[in-house]
């Protein structure tokens, strides 16, 4: 299904989790001086504007980034997420926002790479104008989750790997976990970013309960609800669910996620931060 634009949604309580956890991630492989590659199965459009068509049909981000954006005192943590939305504004004013690619290509050094798949026509094509003529970034219109396994290991042997498709086809709840699994056989030592929504509590449930019973280590779920299950139409909540998580990464969650909470929900939401498999099984 290629319905899904990412323009109505970005930049709302989820692309908030989302890039808060993925800055933080990428932030971690720069630790270390060796390169990494960042993989996007689900790259969409690459930045988006708040003047949009889409982004003013639904104004999500307004309870998102708006939101973030305007707040007093933001910790450490989130800092260099808000400089990299910060450095798509000229003014004060928030009128654009980086997607995943556009929020990565900010934070990488000369020698990281970037792979992006697209199979959305139109925000393939503005994926590959963003990032016409950049060495750093390669553009391919495929089925990211189809292409994954055959890009790994990657020749950097290092490396973040971030899934986040918009499970409007609930095959994709089955996908994933597919992928994954493939995945980790070619590259174990990967660090894997899979975004879910939480629309249906009992089908992420299920999908979560398949990725526990792969016997792959080291997942860490992460997790921010704006409301209760069911109690809104549509998205209630997000996750976000790492294998071989950054040392820190549960750490620097337990501070960021009740700030989030208390900005985005005014303290009403619920967050988690808790291994859904350990280090050794």
């Amino acid at each position: 299904m290629l319905s899904y634009r990412h323009g109505f949604h970005a930049g709302n309580f989820a692309d908030v989790l989302k890039h808060s956890l993925l800055t933080l991630a990428i932030n971690a492989l720069k630790q270390k001086d060796k390169p990494f590659v960042y993989i996007d199965t689900h790259a969409g459009a690459g930045k988006y504007s708040f003047k949009s068509e889409f982004a003013q049909k639904t104004g999500e981000y307004q309870q998102g980034i708006g939101r973030i954006w305007a707040a007093a005192q933001p910790p450490e943590e989130i800092r260099d997420y808000l400089a990299a939305v910060r450095a798509e504004n000229t003014g004060k004013q928030l009128v654009r926002y980086p997607g995943s690619p556009q929020l990565v290509r900010r934070l990488v050094r000369s020698h990281d790479r970037l792979q992006l798949s697209e199979l959305h026509g139109s925000d393939y094509e503005s994926l590959q104008q963003l990032f016409a003529g950049d060495k750093q970034v390669s553009v391919a219109k495929e089925d990211g989750l189809e292409r994954l396994s055959k890009k790994l290991p990657p020749i950097q042997k290092r490396g973040l790997v971030l899934i986040d498709p918009s499970y409007e086809v609930k095959s994709d709840y089955n996908r994933v976990v597919e992928a994954l699994q493939g995945a980790y056989k070619h590259f174990a030592t990967g660090v894997y970013a899979l975004w879910y929504p939480i629309i249906d509590r009992n089908v992420t449930e299920r999908m979560l309960q398949r990725l526990q019973a792969t016997g792959i280590p080291k997942q860490l779920r992460i997790e921010h609800c704006v409301a209760a299950d069911g109690a809104l139409r549509g998205m209630t909540g997000s996750g976000m669910l790492f294998i071989n998580p950054p040392w820190q990464l549960q750490t620097q969650a337990e501070i960021v996620l009740p700030w989030l909470n208390r900005v985005l929900t005014d303290g009403q939401g619920t967050w988690k931060a808790e291994w859904l498999v350990p280090e050794t099984v």
